[in-house]
């Protein structure tokens, strides 16, 4: 293979990492400002000038809003997975991973919550994230009839957690046997 084919290769692969790397810089910035400021008062400007690059740069990137939420919501999945469901033995085991989850996640949703009520791009992931509970609902109350999938549900709901752990400043363990309880009760 000739020097220019190699230089040109390599020249190919550093400019892709450098690109990676300034897309990376750029979600990873949006992110923080989403998990402070709420994704409906974050500005693209103050997400370009956190990441360090121009409103341009930011642009070439993530030319449409959504493109670059798209990627917020994988990259903040990625540091908060949700809890699996293969691991779960039952509705026990599912309410305290789930609840674990939004202790540990509680600011980020409750920004994200507020934000789906301003912003379109916000609300449709946040659907695309009820689909997920609405499937896990829909697994763990099978044989428990329509009273019980509602149960199951409300159980499962981050606004039912946090009624129970905020509002009525239940402990997680206690959260977890009301909602057992709940469930078994209709």
């Amino acid at each position: 293979m000739p020097c220019s084919q190699m230089s040109r290769r390599y020249e190919l692969k550093q400019r892709a990492e450098r690109m990676a790397a300034t897309r990376r810089r750029i979600v990873e910035a949006a992110v923080e400002l989403h998990t402070t400021l709420g994704p409906a008062r974050t500005s693209l400007a103050a997400v370009a000038a956190r990441a360090g690059v121009q409103r341009h740069t930011l642009y070439a990137h993530f030319p449409e809003r959504s493109a670059l939420y798209a990627a917020c919501s994988a990259h903040w999945g990625a540091q908060h997975p949700f809890p699996d469901p293969a691991e779960w033995r039952g509705l026990e085991d599912a309410l305290d991973a789930v609840y674990r989850w939004y202790e540990e996640t509680e600011g980020d949703l409750v920004l994200f919550r507020r934000d789906m009520e301003l912003d379109d791009d916000v609300r449709r992931l946040q659907e695309s994230e009820g689909e997920r509970l609405r499937e896990l609902t829909r697994r763990l109350a099978r044989g428990r009839g329509r009273l019980g999938r509602a149960a199951v549900g409300h159980a499962l709901r981050f606004e039912t957690w946090r009624s129970l752990r905020r509002e009525q400043r239940l402990s997680h363990r206690d959260a977890v046997r009301a909602m057992l309880a709940f469930v078994a009760s209709v």
